[in-house]
Formats: structure tokens, C-alpha cells, sequence
């Protein structure tokens, strides 16, 4: 929609130099998402996968679990009062059959670009909706060295990042450490939904095979939508939160954070590391 990106004019002072210049800036605009018509959630996002980020949001929601589930996605005509399109409200429409759980009374209804689900309960409500457990047989074995290879790949990938220095971002990679998909989103959350979104359009659907790499840490909502989308592997630059690594050990979810150069800390599901013997002690 060319409106992942917007021109300010700024002061810019260098080593006591003064000048006015227009900057790029990643633009944030608010996306409300209905369910069947009725009005669900309200995320601040940038625009772009519209569509994909409402279904992944879904995805972790436990409403849509495949392709099948989903009917259509429509932005919503009219939604200002003079009956213009502000491409900010979509329609998630699911098929029939798909039985729709009260998701509104367990989270808060608006989510920002920092927080993602600060509203969900526990670690029960993931435990009692996650439709794909994560179930990679065999199991991944990942070399160290692999994963230390992913963020110089994502980094190289984020092309909006480069304009605007304003980002997130969020990776799907293959066992061999190939680049299947990379999505960029001023909230980190929103990048991820992004991703899983793009994954059930296509029937993609349990990503049983991937690694999940986020800029930035990884919360609890970033390791429940890994778990929801049956992503065995998350890594991040940046640390968990404690809530995020009980999230993981509980239910099989490899995680590891302070992913930089060729260190790494690895939180829970160790199993899938390729360590040799000689360099896991100590």
C-alpha cells in the first residue's frame, strides 16, 4: 500500500553542525481486527500483510489452526464516517464449523507495538488451545554454528530497517538454516503473526521444521506463538522473560536468547543443540 514508510523533517546536529533535512520514518498506524464482524482486537502495526497478520494473530488465538479453518479476509469499506477506506479494519471471516472460543474475556482487547497479549492468563491457556504441540520427528539437531549464522542473515534481509533504522523483525529459517520467510513490523509480535499468518494462506501449517529468530528478546508472547504454530526452535538476540523460558521447558519449545556472534544462551530444550561433549561442561 506504500505506506510502510513516511518523510519527517528533522534538525540534525553533527559534531556542532546544524541542518534541516527529511528523515525516513517506519510509519505505525492502528489496525482493528474483527472476527466474524465483530470487533476483537486493536494492534498497533506498520502497514503491510494486513491480511497475514490477522490470521497469524488468530493462529495464536487457537481460532485458526490451517488454511481450512479460514473462509476469507476483507478490509472493511466505510470505515470512517465519511465512508472512506482507511485499509485500518479487516474482517476475519472463519469457515463454517469452526467453532470461535470466548478469546475476549482471557486478554485485553488492545495490544500495542511494544507488549504484544499483555492480557493473556497463564501458561494453562496456551497448554488447553495449542492445536499443532510441537512434535518435529525426528527431533532438529542444530549446530552452534548454524545458529550463530541466522542474525547476520536476518539482518541482511531487513529491508526497510535499512531506510529507517525502526524495526523489527522476525526470521523463519529451515534445519539447514535457509531463509524461508522474513517479515519487518515496528512491534515484534506483529512481525511474528506476520510470518505465521503467511505460513496457514499458504498451507503451511504446523511449521514443524523451522527455527524462529526475533530481533529483540523474547517474551511470553513471542514463545506462545511459536508454540501455537508448532515452531520448535525460537531464538532470540536478546534475553527471554522468566514466564517465556517456563513457557518452553513446559512444552518442548527449544529457546535461545543472547544469540550474537558465536555465543548463545540456551533456556530450555537443550536437546536439539549439537553440542560436543567436550564444550557443554563447565
Amino acid at each position: 500500500m506504500g505506506r510502510v514508510t513516511e518523510r519527517r523533517k528533522v534538525l540534525r546536529i553533527r559534531d556542532g553542525a546544524v541542518s534541516s533535512r527529511p528523515d525516513t520514518l517506519v510509519a505505525e498506524e492502528p489496525l482493528e481486527i474483527r472476527l466474524n464482524g465483530k470487533p476483537l482486537a486493536i494492534t498497533m502495526r506498520t502497514p503491510g500483510d494486513d491480511f497475514a497478520l490477522a490470521a497469524g494473530f488468530l493462529v495464536s488465538e487457537g481460532v485458526l489452526a490451517d488454511a481450512s479453518d479460514l473462509q476469507n479476509i476483507v478490509y472493511c469499506a466505510g470505515a470512517t464516517a465519511d465512508g472512506s477506506n482507511t485499509y485500518n479494519v479487516v474482517d476475519v471471516k472463519t469457515a463454517s464449523g469452526v467453532v470461535v472460543p470466548d478469546i475476549t474475556l482471557e486478554r485485553n482487547v488492545y495490544t500495542t507495538s511494544s507488549c504484544g497479549l499483555c492480557g493473556k492468563a497463564s501458561l494453562d491457556a496456551v497448554r488447553t488451545t495449542a492445536r499443532h504441540p510441537i512434535a518435529d520427528a525426528p527431533p532438529l539437531s542444530l549446530e552452534p554454528e548454524l545458529l550463530a549464522s541466522l542474525p547476520d542473515r536476518l539482518r541482511a534481509a531487513q529491508r526497510v530497517f535499512d531506510r529507517t533504522g525502526g524495526l523489527h523483525a522476525a526470521a523463519l529459517f529451515d534445519e539447514r538454516g535457509e531463509l524461508l520467510d522474513v517479515r519487518e513490523d515496528v512491534g515484534r509480535h506483529n512481525a511474528v503473526d506476520k510470518l505465521v499468518g503467511r505460513a496457514l494462506q499458504s498451507g503451511g501449517l504446523p511449521l514443524s521444521r523451522g527455527v524462529l529468530l526475533v530481533s529483540g528478546r523474547a517474551s511470553f508472547e513471542l514463545a506462545q506463538k511459536a508454540v501455537m504454530a508448532g515452531i520448535p526452535v525460537l531464538a532470540a538476540v536478546s534475553a527471554p522473560s522468566s514466564l517465556a523460558v517456563d513457557l518452553a521447558a513446559e512444552t518442548g519449545l527449544t529457546l535461545v536468547g543472547f544469540l550474537r556472534g558465536s555465543s548463545m544462551n540456551v533456556y530450555a530444550g537443550e536437546n536439539r543443540i549439537a553440542v560436543r561433549a567436550a564444550t557443554a561442561r563447565g
